[in-house]
């Protein structure tokens, strides 16, 4: 149906990376949750009435509480896609993070309030009563949140949408929790065992759990999480795919939210190149990543001695020393200074983030070895942290 719909009515629909047609499709999906799970509600509320289930009652309002995530969604999308202002010169894309955010606390508190509800339930049990229309809207219900579950996740992966993602969790844990309910009222009307409280216990813990999941989910970007590795490759691939760059480093991912990314890197160029001719090549790098990988770029040349018999002896010998303490570590921006007393190495380390030794005893162990080798050698290093 999403399909269908987005063909009516999303305007160059397989073009997800525009910022316009993720707001269509999110306004897209949206619309229909909110009208699904008020469908939902409708039924299971006249179902747990007639049938006398709390489980059945509680997971009615836990459809109406979804039609208003459905809402939060639709508004986040609506608010992401305005245009960058003097306070916010990047744009608002990161509220479709915040309002995933606002889902997932929706769904934990549904989940309390479906705990509440059950103990209660427990301690003052009461007789359901069994139809067959009762048994057809749960089976409808878990139907219909299966397939909320399936598009809001496929779209979710496609359009890189927390709060799709929290969306389809949220469908997830409902198509369960009703199964379970379903479960509970098969129980009470061919055994005669009052687990209704019981179930509603576990639908409430299962709704907690997929809450606080969700919320991990949308906070780790707004906190700035490490960028896609896939991503990276591209940006690498893209770059060294030009003559006349030799290498990359110090590459930086600020992400705004969905379509508004912001890089930066360092990329090594000849220092013996002309100026003007390495300017235009970083020029015409830097829009070709905005064209095809939507993104704006910032890159900073670095030049690099080619051909320098001295300066590649020297790095080596630093290479050498640095593999000796772990051979995974690499370096960058070497170059030498060479005085009347001593020469300088001048180079920037790479280390993982849980590397085992801290960057001021690397960096003295270091010294320490390219000064063993050479006294009138002298290291000045500075540490860079590798993103993935």
């Amino acid at each position: 149906m999403i399909r269908i719909l987005a063909n009516l009515f999303i305007k160059n629909h397989e073009d997800i990376k525009n910022p316009s047609t993720r707001q269509a499709y999110g306004i897209l999906c949206g619309a229909v949750g909110i009208f699904l799970n008020l469908c939902l509600f409708g039924g299971k509320f006249l179902a747990g009435t007639f049938s006398n289930s709390i489980a059945i009652t509680a997971d009615a309002f836990n459809n109406l509480s979804d039609a208003g995530s459905s809402i939060i969604t639709l508004i986040g999308f609506r608010m992401a896609s305005q245009k960058p202002d003097p306070h916010h010169p990047f744009g608002h894309g990161r509220i479709e993070y915040i309002s995933g955010l606002l889902v997932s606390m929706l769904i934990l508190l549904m989940g309390l309030d479906l705990l509440e509800v059950s103990v209660s339930k427990i301690l003052h049990p009461e007789e359901i009563a069994f139809s067959m229309p009762v048994l057809f809207i749960l089976l409808a219900s878990i139907l219909v949140k299966a397939y909320m579950f399936l598009y809001n996740r496929r779209l979710g992966k496609r359009l890189d949408s927390a709060a799709m993602s929290a969306t389809a969790t949220d469908s997830l844990s409902d198509m369960l929790a009703t199964a379970v309910v379903l479960a509970a009222t098969l129980t009470a009307h061919f055994t005669g065992l009052a687990i209704d409280g019981w179930c509603g216990v576990l639908v409430g813990l299962f709704i907690c759990y997929a809450g606080v999941q969700a919320a991990k989910e949308t906070i780790s970007p707004l906190l700035g999480q490490a960028p896609d590795p896939e991503f990276v490759r591209q940006i690498n691939d893209l770059v060294l795919g030009h003559k006349g760059i030799l290498g990359i480093h110090d590459l930086i991912v600020h992400n705004y939210g969905p379509g508004r990314i912001l890089i930066s890197l360092h990329a090594e160029v000849p220092a013996d190149g002309s100026l003007l001719a390495l300017h235009e090549l970083i020029d015409a790098i830097e829009h070709e990543l905005r064209e095809q990988l939507r993104c704006h770029a910032v890159i900073h040349m670095d030049p690099v001695c080619v051909g320098d018999e001295e300066t590649a002896k020297l790095k080596t010998v630093a290479e050498s020393c640095l593999h000796e303490i772990n051979p995974t570590l690499t370096l960058h921006d070497f170059r030498i200074v060479a005085g009347p007393t001593h020469t300088n190495l001048i180079f920037d380390v790479v280390t993982p983030y849980d590397f085992p030794i801290s960057d001021k005893a690397l960096v003295t162990l270091l010294q320490e070895k390219i000064s063993a080798s050479n006294p009138n050698y002298s290291a000045v290093i500075e540490v860079d942290k590798q993103m993935l």
